[in-house]
């Protein structure tokens, strides 16, 4: 079975996730204020985990040594030796009958990100998204002026309230405060999910088995799809950046956008459209028959990692 070995989406995820809300710390430590993230002064790249090197061992510090070593400050000439530790059997492995070899590999290039800086349905996925998520960070800066002024408005009052007024506004200023950040998670959760419903279409137009990328490699007689950034050098007509881009073009113009301020998850429980639940569902069920019905090289596989 051939199959094209991709990892798609993944760079294009964090060009088109502008759309995550972070907390800015509150001068006074009574909670972190929710703003969103185009509301925040510019934050440092995010840190990405990497592959460490592998540190030879140390030997552990040796607890006698200060016993050991000898009057005049010389360390004890014996060698250290390492303990004798149980050495359990371990099975053989047998045998592999030798088999066909691979097909010759013919290779093609995408750079995930060309298309979707090329496709129709992210740029309209990214202007109404980026349009919410602006507002929203609007609101957030206004009504945290207000607060501050409440705040400061009562301090400057504190001196004429007794005791029992002064926690009772201040209690009503908390609340207001938990209130305004509940409602503004929730609203960037809103627009977080809509992204996600928007983006999905796009990626499942790609990357189905029979998928976009899947059928403009077979037009070509590829059979391993690499990303464009991963290569120094290539030919012309190795690269299907701008052909995949096209035909998405034309396959998914428009993506489905949930209304402003409809929840996503309210809308997934309405039964007004399948869901991703449904689509974990099929995707189990299809796996199945096309695992014994499909013979090997009869076609390909897109696969995640």
């Amino acid at each position: 079975m051939l199959r094209f070995s991709l990892s798609l989406l993944a760079a294009s995820a964090l060009v088109f996730l502008p759309l995550g809300l972070g907390n800015a710390a509150d001068n006074n430590g009574n909670g972190a204020w929710f703003v969103p993230k185009a509301a925040q002064p510019s934050a440092p790249p995010a840190t990405h985990h990497r592959a460490v090197a592998p540190v030879a061992p140390v030997d552990a510090p040796d607890m006698g040594e200060a016993e050991d070593a000898s009057p005049d400050g010389n360390e004890s000439e014996a060698p250290q030796t390492p303990p004798i530790l149980p050495l359990p059997a371990v099975p053989s492995s047998p045998a592999v009958p030798k088999e066909a070899p691979p097909p010759a590999v013919t290779l093609g290039l995408i750079s995930v990100q060309g298309v979707m800086q090329l496709s129709t349905a992210a740029q309209e996925m990214q202007q109404v998204l980026g349009e919410r998520r602006d507002r929203l960070a609007r609101l957030v800066q206004k009504e945290e002026a207000a607060w501050r002024a409440e705040q400061q408005k009562l301090q400057v009052q504190a001196r004429s309230l007794t005791s029992d007024q002064l926690q009772l506004r201040v209690r009503h200023l908390q609340e207001r405060r938990a209130k305004d950040q509940r409602d503004f998670s929730n609203q960037a959760r809103i627009i977080q999910e809509a992204y996600q419903v928007a983006f999905h279409q796009i990626e499942r137009v790609l990357e189905q088995r029979d998928g976009i990328i899947a059928k403009v490699a077979a037009a070509h007689g590829m059979n391993l799809i690499l990303h464009a950034e991963q290569a120094v050098l290539h030919v012309d007509g190795q690269d299907i950046t701008e052909e995949v881009a096209d035909r998405l073009n034309k396959v998914l113009p428009h993506v489905f956008i949930p209304a402003d301020g409809v929840d996503p998850e309210v809308l997934a429980k309405s039964g007004k459209m399948p869901t991703t639940a449904d689509e974990e569902r099929l995707m189990q069920a299809a796996q199945q028959p096309a695992a014994t019905a499909q013979a090997p090289g009869a076609g390909s596989v897109v696969r995640r990692h």
